[in-house]
C-alpha cells in the first residue's frame, strides 16, 4: 500500500473548510471534466445514500477513461464533523491505476487558519498491463486529484468572501 499526503492552510474556519471538503459538488468535480489527466474520459456521480454527507453515505463513480470502464463504489467509514473523514471504495471496483483506495481528510486550527490535510491511499492492481500504468501514473494522478479536491474548496471559499 502506498499514501500520499497534501496539506493547504485556509483562511476560514475548521467547520468551513470541513464542510467544503466534505462536499463531492466542490471536491469531486474534477473527475466529471474531461480533461488531460482523466486522459479525455470523465466520470458520472450518482448518490447512492439518502444523505450525500456523514457516517455510511456512499456514491458509485461511473464512466469511461481511453475507453476503459471506470466503476466503483465508495462508503464514508469514518466521520467527526468538522474534524476528520475516511472514505474508500468498497465491493469490486474497476479501476485502472489503483485495485481500491482509500482517503483520509483531518481539518485542524492553524496559527493562519485552518490546515486541511489530505491523504490518498491505495493499492497496486493485478495483470501487467494495469500495473505498469499505475507504476508510470498512479502517484502523478493521487497528486493531481488532492490538488484539485483541495484547490476546488480554496475556490469555492475564496468565492464566500
Amino acid at each position: 500500500m502506498k499514501t500520499l499526503k497534501r496539506i493547504e492552510i485556509y483562511k476560514s474556519t475548521a467547520e468551513k473548510v470541513f464542510k467544503c471538503l466534505d462536499d463531492l459538488g466542490v471536491t469531486g468535480m474534477h473527475m466529471t471534466k474531461s480533461s488531460m489527466p482523466m486522459m479525455g474520459g470523465k466520470l458520472n456521480l450518482d448518490f447512492l445514500t439518502e444523505h450525500h454527507t456523514g457516517l455510511g453515505s456512499k456514491y458509485r463513480w461511473t464512466g469511461k477513461v481511453v475507453g476503459m470502464i471506470m466503476d466503483f463504489t465508495v462508503e464514508v467509514t469514518k466521520w467527526i464533523n468538522g474534524k476528520e473523514k475516511i472514505w474508500g471504495t468498497i465491493g469490486a471496483p474497476k479501476l485502472i491505476l489503483y485495485a481500491w483506495f482509500k482517503m483520509q481528510l483531518i481539518v485542524s486550527p492553524s496559527p493562519n487558519g485552518t490546515q486541511a490535510e489530505l491523504f490518498i491511499s491505495y493499492e497496486k492492481p493485478s495483470g501487467w498491463f494495469y500495473r505498469l500504468l499505475s507504476f508510470f501514473l498512479a502517484d502523478w494522478y493521487c497528486v493531481w486529484c488532492l490538488k484539485n479536491m483541495l484547490g476546488d474548496c480554496k475556490k469555492s471559499l475564496e468565492g464566500e468572501s
